[in-house]
């Protein structure tokens, strides 16, 4: 297969963050390659157990820019309310989207129909191409330039841009190949992923409970059709110790439920199913500076954050339409798009967010495992607090639905 060897941008990395940067350049004057090691295909389908992810609405409105969200809405399912309690202790509070005044505080839909939705608008895409599968085995740099070394189809193949995107996850490549400084904190906390499916519906009640091993999430998802069958589900993050979660994931589901329906309670009535469980160890991945010698890093490649409130992917999002405002407003100017002066002004535009972002989540991953008795008193009394005075919530909220700071204005007609 012969392939161009001379792009603007090359994204390294399809997955749902890097096809999203594809979807916000996509027909403009810039040329983009997208390189994937995976081969996508709009012919998987669905099953019980697909995985999903959690859209702020802010994230809706980044997509409603780009002319992506009615694509995507279809298959979304709204988060209409939050109930946060936590396990043993007093305080309960609830966010509501009718008093925020917005159509919902977020959104859940499974990764296999957002990336769907995404390919779709860039396969349509006249400046996109997708490299796939190809693997990246290499970068360099000659005159100025950065030259890609990727393996594609078995024949080696070097492809020229001005400007190299790591959007390739939280063990990139690209990063380790770069001198930028990387720092990690391990949590010493397991998640262990599910989805499940209630005696009760959610009715678009989102769940966050707080336990002395770490917080649980049970998110709404749309129903799973089955010939003419529908199940309810939700989708299940547990967080807990790495010994608990050895021994969790060996139950059978019957007693998995049964320990799982002892955390969460019965605000949902009997758990009734389980799928397919997964694990993975939960840590904090910061790198700085983010940007350096025409490559710039995007998504779980520049920040791996705690599960908490489910703001990896949106922080990520914001990444990607940030870096493309500054991307067009400089092809527009008739300025090279790999400049340090370009990079350095997208780490300027991001730092308050990522700190923003990465100390609230950080400090709720730990705050809520403390034992020592004030701590837990002062929990208690602040979960109080945000349910009674409307400025903290709807402060907090705003916060967490990504719409607390400057939007990147990228509306397209």
């Amino acid at each position: 297969m012969e392939i161009d060897t001379q792009f603007d941008l090359l994204i390294i990395g399809g997955g749902l963050v890097g096809a999203s940067l594809a979807c916000a350049l996509a027909d403009t004057s810039l040329k983009v390659a997208v390189v994937e090691k995976h081969v996508h295909s709009e012919l998987n389908y669905g099953s019980y157990d697909d995985r999903s992810v959690a859209l702020a609405y802010g994230t809706r409105v980044l997509f409603e820019n780009i002319g992506l969200w009615s694509s995507i809405s279809k298959n979304a399912e709204k988060i209409s309310s939050i109930h946060i309690s936590q396990r043993g202790r007093l305080g309960v509070a609830q966010l509501d989207h009718q008093q925020l005044g917005v159509a919902a505080l977020g959104y859940v839909i499974e990764n296999r129909l957002l990336g769907q939705a995404l390919y779709r608008r860039l396969q349509a895409a006249s400046n996109i191409k997708i490299i796939s599968p190809a693997l990246v085995t290499g970068i360099t740099q000659e005159n100025g330039q950065r030259l890609t070394a990727i393996s594609l189809d078995n024949i080696n193949r070097t492809i020229q841009s001005k400007l190299v995107i790591a959007a390739d996850g939280a063990e990139s490549s690209v990063r380790k190949w770069t001198v930028m400084e990387t720092s990690e904190k391990d949590y010493q906390q397991t998640a262990i992923i599910c989805n499940v499916t209630p005696e009760y519906p959610h009715n678009n009640i989102a769940y966050e409970r707080f336990t002395d091993a770490g917080p649980l999430a049970f998110l709404p998802l749309p129903d799973f059709v089955a010939g003419e069958d529908a199940q309810s589900r939700c989708s299940v993050v547990w967080t807990v110790s790495p010994s608990q979660a050895d021994s969790i994931m060996k139950l059978p589901d019957a007693e998995f439920l049964q320990q799982l329906q002892a955390c969460f309670g019965l605000r949902l009535g009997t758990l009734q199913r389980t799928g397919q469980r997964t694990a993975y160890p939960l840590k904090l991945v910061q790198v700085k500076p983010g940007a350096t010698e025409r490559i710039a890093l995007v998504g779980n490649a520049a920040h791996t954050l705690h599960p908490v409130a489910g703001q990896g992917f949106n922080l990520g999002v914001r990444d990607v339409m940030t870096l493309a405002e500054l991307l067009l407003e400089a092809g527009l100017n008739g300025l090279d798009i790999g400049s340090q002066s370009i990079l350095q002004r997208y780490q300027q535009a991001r730092q308050r967010d990522y700190k923003r972002v990465i100390h609230s989540t950080d400090t709720l991953a730990l705050l809520f495992t403390y034992r020592f008795k004030p701590v837990q008193l002062v929990r208690s009394a602040g979960m109080l607090l945000l349910d009674v005075i409307p400025g903290v919530s709807t402060m907090l909220a705003r916060r967490a639905m990504g719409l607390s700071g400057r939007m990147p204005r990228l509306d397209y007609d």
